[in-house]
């Protein structure tokens, strides 16, 4: 799929994150990705960082398969799709998206 622009592309990452638990199972993925990403800044362990990706992609790898019935927007789209999660994470934090 080709997206004219990014809130175009946003509007598609909603739909396709419609089931609260998936929502939710991205938001602590995403968390737990930053506190990886985070403990190795702070103490120089660089392998902290293969915690990055697992905890950020397979719960919500998981939850599109278990709760959405679809497949992720990741593989077709991964940079738009990491920037709508960013997007959509700071949106749950700030109340616009719901848990």
């Amino acid at each position: 799929m080709k997206f004219a622009h990014f809130e175009c592309f946003y509007e598609y990452y909603l739909e396709q994150h419609k089931h609260k638990y998936t929502r939710r199972w991205h938001f602590a993925g995403t968390t737990v990705a930053i506190l990886f990403l985070i403990a190795a800044l702070v103490t120089k362990n660089w392998t902290c960082l293969w915690g990055v990706p697992l905890s950020g992609y397979l719960p919500a790898w998981l939850s599109h398969w278990f709760f959405e019935k679809n497949n992720p927007a990741s593989f077709k789209n991964p940079i738009l799709s990491f920037r709508a999660d960013m997007k959509m994470y700071w949106q749950m934090i700030t109340g616009k998206v719901t848990f």
